[in-house]
């Protein structure tokens, strides 16, 4: 009856929600006959697909799968990923939820897990081949680019965060326009400028990867956004909680580390995991300067002649992937507000 009430209780509620009924009935129905009904799973290439049906040739997909999600990354060695795959969501999940260890499955996520994949997946160590970036795409290129950025831009935004809020001059106002200009130029400026134009300025025979270049430019980036949704995380926790520390003797740096900056981060969670969903998708800029991700990928697939014209089949994969991959970033995110009681609803302190 809520529910109801919530739809039809009012004229104007009553008329949005026929309207979004009729919607619903107008694009529902027609989509999934596409999708599902008359779809073709099974097909040597387009021509096969629209001569058995007019649904969508889901063919295609199935016949550039791993392209889509390895690349070009050898086959052979794919067992690599899976296996840095793995020990990802192992330690993420022990980090989500462990009741009594989460600190140490924390700091296996963030140390361990970095360098492990890292040696599975560049090789050429421990009788492991070694395989380019070059070679790196797809879904797995996704991943990579958003763990390493999100990583690497917590510890930046906390410095940047602090910085803004130091008493000395130099430092806040260094911090400030550092952040107020990263935050100021587009991504896809500074991933031309970072991925292009660095290497002009660069010494003759001075070469830095792609893949390492774009690390560096989205883990930057993305700290200024980190800095100022940890700095306001900072300015939630009450100043007793940092007086009652120094009465106890506490010198400043103390303070900071063990009594602000555990509070600040809790309070941060969700501005943290939306920046964590905004930086997945942003990943897709990278296909401008070579780095072929999921969509890069797709709209390279698009260009065999035996497959085109399929750009819905292979942008709905995308978005179904995209969207999963997000709504799992989501659901991490609402677990650790409940555990830190950060979630609406919660108890007030």
């Amino acid at each position: 009856m809520k529910i109801l009430r919530a739809l039809f209780g009012s004229r104007g509620n009553a008329i949005i929600s026929l309207l979004m009924i009729g919607l619903f009935a107008w694009v529902v129905p027609p989509f999934l006959s596409w999708a599902f009904t008359h779809a073709v799973w099974d097909a040597v290439n387009r021509a096969a697909c629209s001569a058995a049906d007019t649904g969508a040739c889901w063919a295609f997909i199935k016949a550039r799968f791993a392209l889509f999600f390895y690349g070009v990354y050898p086959e052979g060695e794919r067992w690599r990923v899976h296996l840095g795959l793995a020990l990802l969501v192992v330690f993420g999940v022990g980090a989500l939820f462990s009741q009594r260890r989460r600190g140490w499955w924390l700091l296996g996520l963030m140390v361990l897990v970095p360098i492990a994949d890292a040696i599975l997946l560049i090789g050429g160590i421990f009788g492991l081949r070694a395989v380019p970036t070059n070679d790196w795409g797809g879904l797995m290129l996704n991943v990579v680019i958003s763990f390493v950025a999100l990583g690497g831009s917590i510890p930046i935004g906390i410095a940047l965060a602090f910085g803004r809020r130091s008493q000395w001059p130099v430092i806040r106002t260094l911090s400030t326009v550092l952040i107020e200009f990263w935050r100021g130029v587009p991504l896809l400026a500074v991933l031309f400028m970072g991925l292009v134009l660095l290497p002009l300025f660069l010494p003759n025979g001075v070469n830095v990867d792609n893949l390492v270049r774009a690390l560096i430019v989205m883990t930057i980036f993305t700290g200024a956004y980190m800095a100022e949704t940890i700095r306001g995380g900072l300015q939630g926790v009450e100043s007793g909680q940092s007086e009652a520390a120094r009465a106890l003797g506490m010198h400043e740096g103390q303070v900071n580390l063990l009594i602000v900056l555990p509070q600040a981060l809790r309070l941060s969670i969700p501005g943290i995991i939306n920046i964590a969903v905004d930086l997945f998708k942003d990943t897709t800029l990278v296909s401008i300067v070579g780095l072929f991700d999921l969509m890069g990928v797709v709209s390279q697939s698009l260009k065999d002649t035996a497959w085109t014209g399929l750009a819905a089949e292979g942008y709905v994969f995308a978005a179904f992937v995209f969207f999963f991959s997000c709504l799992v970033i989501s659901l991490g995110g609402s677990v650790l507000e409940k555990h830190f009681s950060t979630a609406p609803g919660a108890a007030k302190r």
